[in-house]
């Protein structure tokens, strides 16, 4: 029986080494083929035009061009896009997750008449596609002189986020334990004093979830900043790319440098961060 039972076990680490194997292959062809369209993208930052039509698009550049990053910085204006683009994003981020955090607030820790019905109103926001509200937003930010500003911008970020970030803070809210807010009333705090010292801190793993979240839409968003923004002062990377785009001429590696450069942000956040997502999420999943 001993050796009948070391042999199931040596059969089973076996066939578990085998599974484990096959998992790991299956990772790492799909891992490769995320991750070589980003290497394609650098060695294509790196080429000339000639490069580019008259080689393999697989093959690397015979002499790397680095300054195909200076043209795109300093000629494409990309540096006055690049900045354009971090504070709009993060004034709409701000904005979004502490207008949701409010919203959640009222809605989970008040009892007052319509919290139902409010919640169900943003959350019919998830419902409505984004770009058929287009046309109407033109209209209306033309009428109160909003158009080639800024503010336009960060007002439809917020709006348009705000369904979702309330959707990820609200399975997170109901988890949190209300003995602490008791406590905290029974010693005299206010409102206010309640949300942003005690429930506001208790709530950064979702938060950090959600601003991750809301940055990669703002950072990556094109329509409504090639529909509000006229412009070349308040424009964003994602916009900006089009300035190398000539009547006659394209400089294509002078693209792919500012493609690089506008990704860098999102690869670096999400490479420090993406843990944050996974348990910021799982935080709020299980309703408790």
């Amino acid at each position: 029986m001993g050796k009948q039972s070391d042999v199931v076990k040596t059969e089973s680490n076996t066939s578990r080494k085998i599974g484990y194997a096959l998992l790991y292959l299956i990772l790492g062809i799909i891992a490769v083929f995320q991750v070589y369209p980003l290497i394609w993208l650098v060695k294509f930052s790196l080429k000339s035009n000639r490069e580019v039509f008259s080689e393999s698009p697989f093959a690397l550049p015979t002499e790397p061009r680095w300054e195909n990053y200076t043209t795109a910085w300093t000629q494409g204006n990309i540096g006055l896009y690049f900045f354009n683009s971090v504070w709009i994003t993060v004034v709409a981020v701000v904005l979004t997750v502490l207008f949701a955090s409010l919203v959640t607030f009222a809605i989970t820790r008040m009892n007052w008449k319509f919290n139902k019905l409010t919640l169900g109103l943003f959350m019919i926001g998830l419902m409505i596609p984004i770009h058929s509200t287009l046309i109407p937003l033109f209209s209306f930010f033309l009428s109160i002189n909003l158009i080639d500003n800024p503010i336009a911008i960060i007002l439809t970020y917020t709006a348009f986020n705000l369904p979702l970030t309330i959707m990820i803070l609200l399975g997170f809210y109901y988890t949190l334990p209300r003995e602490i807010e008791e406590a905290a009333v029974i010693d005299g705090c206010s409102i206010n004093r309640i949300f942003f010292q005690i429930t506001l801190p208790m709530t950064m793993p979702v938060i950090s979830t959600t601003a991750i979240i809301n940055m990669i839409y703002n950072w990556n968003e094109f329509v409504f900043i090639n529909t509000f923004i006229r412009s070349d002062h308040y424009r964003t990377l994602t916009v900006g790319i089009q300035s190398f785009i000539g009547q006659y001429a394209t400089d294509w590696g002078a693209i792919g440098a500012t493609l690089v450069i506008s990704i860098l942000p999102i690869l670096i956040a999400f490479f420090f961060l993406s843990n944050k997502i996974v348990e910021g999420i799982a935080a709020g999943a299980v309703k408790g």
